[in-house]
């Protein structure tokens, strides 16, 4: 019996998911599984977790839709704790598998994991064969090879637009073969040394993890609210479920795929008619795979504190006590504070509230811009290193940005896109 593992890792879906595909393509029976690995959940050299409380929830739900969903084709999830280059080995000798897929990395830590599971289960005869599944566009399918990507993202783009294409999605399964595979024990939040929450009733949306949820915050944004249609002219609001797709928690654990956000995007096109507002959510979906291969380009430099220029930033200090007041949402500034307190409080911000906390941090504080990427990444429901580290350097004028570095007058912003103060006043009273 020719076996393999399906090792899932932020690819929590059956739609359009190249791993799945290929091993029921090579494969007789197929063993899903998923690894919580320690790694995940210890504390970066910043102080903070590597996993918060509110993506362990969105994660921990997500998982529990993936095992519905396998478990109603034939098959079901198997769930395993530690490191995976320990853990998958075991599986595989234990199911007497002979290949391993799993999606492709990029990102540092994350590609020197998959280098020791690859190495570890060659010991055992098992081979590891990695797909592309998160990126809008292949790498393979660009212009230009990665050591010639443009750094800026304007000329990625228009090269990128005018001179490659996306790829159809991949088959979804209706059936899988697998053994057969007990029902899985998902830990919960508490097993992961993270506290339980209740939701805030102030939230901007109530986040459910899980590739159903997804698929229905697709279409409920795209074809049941419309609000596709308005997108580019409500982005920057900061209050409500439909100001922005809110799509970020499901495409950053791989729930939905961004190639099935373009194809609905343009299903929608088809039967309501395009305009700027349906363009701008695939030209955001652009930018997510722009961050992608400038990693894959430069693959340790994001995380550095001179960044990919290898310029000395304003944001050279780290002082506790005056991060702790940014951390905490009890700065000088009540625009920068309700904007941490959301955070603080649901693991979401607006992107335009991203960019102000972040600009303040780095150039109105002078603070080593890598603790906030770092805060960010404890903290965000719908963190992705890509975006996170990408985003963050962009502002402290280490990474993308051909202006060198974006400071925000955050009195202004907080004029122009908070001027009844309605967003301040949500946050800032005590309930």
């Amino acid at each position: 019996m020719k076996r393999s593992l399906v090792w899932f890792k932020t690819d929590l879906r059956l739609h359009d998911n190249e791993t799945l595909a290929q091993a029921i393509l090579q494969s007789e029976e197929i063993i899903p599984v998923y690894c919580f690995d320690d790694a995940h959940f210890e504390t970066t050299a910043f102080g903070f977790k590597k996993t918060g409380k509110f993506r362990a929830q969105f994660l921990i739900e997500s998982l529990v839709d993936l095992d519905n969903n396998l478990r109603a084709i034939g098959s079901g999830l198997v769930i395993v704790k530690g490191k995976p280059e320990v853990e998958l080995v075991k599986l595989a000798m234990s199911y007497q598998a002979t290949k391993v897929f799993s999606k492709m990395e990029v990102a540092f830590e994350e590609l020197m994991t998959q280098q020791k599971v690859e190495t570890e289960l060659l010991k055992i005869k098992c081979s590891l064969e990695t797909s592309t599944t998160n990126t809008l566009y292949r790498l393979t399918d660009l212009p230009f090879q990665l050591s010639n990507i443009p750094s800026v993202f304007t000329d990625f783009r228009k090269a990128v637009e005018g001179k490659s294409f996306v790829r159809d999605m991949v088959f979804q399964p209706q059936k899988i073969h697998s053994p057969e595979i007990p029902f899985c024990q998902i830990p919960r939040i508490t097993d992961l040394e993270l506290n339980e929450f209740k939701p805030d009733c102030r939230a901007a949306f109530n986040f459910k993890g899980g590739e159903t949820e997804g698929k229905e915050r697709v279409n409920n944004y795209c074809f049941e609210t419309h609000s596709i249609s308005t997108y580019k002219k409500t982005r920057n609001e900061l209050i409500g479920e439909n100001y922005s797709t809110k799509f970020s928690p499901w495409l950053a654990l791989g729930c939905l795929s961004p190639r099935f956000i373009y194809t609905e995007v343009r299903k929608y096109e088809v039967e309501n008619g395009s305009n700027e507002s349906t363009y701008w959510v695939i030209f955001e979906l652009l930018w997510r795979d722009f961050f992608a291969f400038m990693f894959e380009k430069y693959p340790t430099e994001f995380f550095k504190q001179k960044g990919i220029n290898n310029t000395i930033s304003t944001t050279n200090t780290h002082q506790i006590d005056l991060f702790k007041k940014w951390q905490d949402g009890q700065t000088e500034n009540d625009f920068i504070n309700a904007n941490m307190l959301e955070l603080n409080l649901t693991g979401f911000i607006s992107n335009r509230g991203r960019q102000n906390v972040a600009s303040y941090l780095c150039h109105d504080m002078k603070l080593d811009w890598r603790y906030g990427a770092a805060y960010f990444e404890e903290q965000l429901i719908d963190y992705d290193v890509f975006s996170n580290w990408g985003n963050w350097a962009y502002i402290a004028g280490v990474g993308n940005n051909p202006r060198g570095v974006s400071v925000f007058n955050v009195n202004k912003q907080a004029n122009d896109y908070d001027k009844n103060k309605s967003y301040r006043s949500l946050w800032l009273t005590t309930y």
